[in-house]
């Protein structure tokens, strides 16, 4: 069993990976299963995952790295009991570090195979996150298995060399993809990437 942790700010477009994985795992015949942390009291996310016929679990109301640790870890045993999933995707919130949710996973999980984290960072707000918030987005980048630069149709010349150059000099030994999670454009190169 994979179990992939979307790490990135608010706004990232996480949500939206998260139904592109869903649905090429889904086609791939494999059954997937969604673990979504919304941060607020009334969950989108998670209704329309449903809605879209996808096995989702919502933890509202909280971070699943710090206050719901606990119902994170339940949670993952009951789907691991109830739908023994191939693929869990976890979407936290963006407020939280992957690596802490990468380590519950863990503990949570006996036979877990694979736990991968996919760092997701923004084309549109880059360079305001890198000025306000630098050290909690290299905190969330810093474990992360490989990084997607996202929203790359709304990217201006040159813009995605100057991310790249960015984030080469922070993390060099980390694959890098730009995709757009909205478009689909590059997303054969990610699902190459995944397992």
């Amino acid at each position: 069993m994979y179990v992939y942790i979307l790490g990135g700010f608010l706004g990232s477009g996480k949500t939206t990976l998260l139904m592109k994985l869903a649905s090429m795992y889904t086609k791939r015949g494999l059954k997937t299963a969604l673990l979504v942390n919304e941060s607020g009291e009334i969950g989108v996310d998670g209704a329309t995952l449903k809605a879209e016929g996808y096995d989702a679990i919502e933890l509202p109301d909280g971070c699943i790295c710090c206050s719901l640790s606990g119902t994170l870890q339940t949670a993952l045993r009951n789907i691991k009991k109830d739908i023994d999933p191939e693929i869990i995707i976890v979407e936290p919130t963006g407020l939280a570090l992957p690596h802490k949710v990468k380590e519950l996973v863990r503990v949570s999980m006996i036979d877990e195979e694979e736990c991968i984290i996919v760092g997701v960072c923004d084309v549109q707000r880059f360079n305001d996150l890198i000025k306000k918030k630098e050290q909690f987005f290299k905190m969330q980048m810093s474990n992360a298995d490989f990084i997607l630069i996202n929203k790359m149709d709304l990217a201006k010349e040159g813009q995605i060399d100057e991310m790249k150059g960015w984030l080469r000099e922070q993390f060099p030994t980390k694959p890098m993809q730009e995709i757009s999670a909205k478009t689909g454009e590059n997303m054969d190169a990610l699902y190459e990437m995944m397992k």
